[in-house]
């Protein structure tokens, strides 16, 4: 791997982009393009071309501005290959770099998974209809297998207490949001018994995993990932807002006891309902911090962006989600 001197940002700039992805990697890069995905961080599809071998499909990542949580790119490529050894299925990594030097930006450069991560596809498209049966008790199997990954497998994960973190987030951004404080008060009035810390996901959930015919076929977007309780991911795949406007409570493709069921019999331990629920208003509660954080990012002009924007709209939706979801 070659290394390049000129370490300026080419998150916006494909021509210089494609040269500098050239420089570090010493192949000829063929149909670089942005992929609409993601609004924390850049995604960029490409094939290499090498002297000793035909197109090879890759993925690159990149830090966008402003991002919620920069500089994790290195640790987010240990999680994935710590996550494919205990099991899930995770894209081959080729390179990571948090410093910037490579490509002016925090990045990573991975094999690219065919498939579909499009959530409303996911959910509608007659040829993933037999993924769709059985795609709840898949992501209770590899949820498993992620908090089975040994803790000293990636390092500089934090343990936090995901209540005071989100509500100095809260108080950070300076908005007065009478449900949002409600739901605070309910979380900490309400907490479940703790119990041991493993690796959690952060962000598992319909549109972060790659799905074709046979069902998932990679996990994605490990940025948020930290130590914490196991039934924060299975809370969070469960939160409304990744149904995309279809009914069943798990990411609009399953039942919540096909997902536990799975989880159960994959772990070996028994799923505490009411914590699970404690886990979805907690999760609920997140998504519509993050959507103000995001709008916030647009609005201070650090990333303008249309989709910011609107997912900062989609806090109005959280309260009332969480409305429902409170005693």
């Amino acid at each position: 791997m070659s290394t390049t001197s000129d370490p300026t940002p080419v998150v916006d700039d494909p021509a210089a982009l494609a040269a500098r992805l050239e420089a570090v990697l010493g192949g000829v890069v063929v149909d670089l393009r942005r992929l609409p995905a993601g609004a924390s961080r850049h995604t960029w599809s490409f094939d290499l071309v090498t002297d000793d071998a035909g197109p090879q499909g890759l993925i690159l990542r990149l830090d966008a501005p402003g991002a919620f949580e920069a500089d994790a790119m290195e640790r987010e490529a240990d999680l994935m290959r710590a996550a494919g050894e205990v099991g899930v299925p995770s894209p081959r990594i080729l390179l990571s770099d948090d410093t910037g030097d490579l490509l002016g930006t925090a990045c990573v450069v991975m094999s690219r998974v065919d498939g579909e991560t499009v959530p409303r596809r996911i959910l509608r498209d007659p040829a993933l209809a037999d993924a769709r049966d059985g795609l709840a008790a898949a992501c209770g199997r590899y949820l498993a297998r992620i908090h089975r990954i040994p803790l000293d497998a990636v390092s500089g994960l934090e343990e936090r207490d995901e209540v005071d973190t989100w509500a100095r987030t809260l108080a950070d951004l300076g908005q007065p949001h009478p449900a949002f404080e409600l739901a605070i008060r309910w979380l900490r009035d309400h907490r479940p018994a703790a119990v041991p810390s493993r690796i959690v996901h952060g962000d598992f959930r319909n549109g972060n995993f790659i799905v074709g015919p046979d069902g998932i076929r990679a996990v994605l977007d490990w940025e948020l990932a930290h130590l914490g309780d196991p039934l924060e991911d299975l809370g969070w795949l469960c939160v409304k807002a990744w149904r995309f406007g279809e009914g069943p409570e798990v990411g609009g493709f399953g039942s919540l006891d096909d997902l536990v069921t799975a989880y159960e019999n994959e772990s070996g331990t028994t799923v505490d309902r009411d914590a699970l629920h404690w886990w979805q208003v907690m999760g609920t509660l997140k998504w519509g911090i993050i959507c103000i954080h995001q709008a916030e990012r647009h609005r201070s002009g650090s990333n303008r962006s249309v989709e910011l924007a609107a997912i900062g709209r989609r806090a109005a939706e959280t309260e009332w989600d969480l409305l429902e979801l409170l005693p």
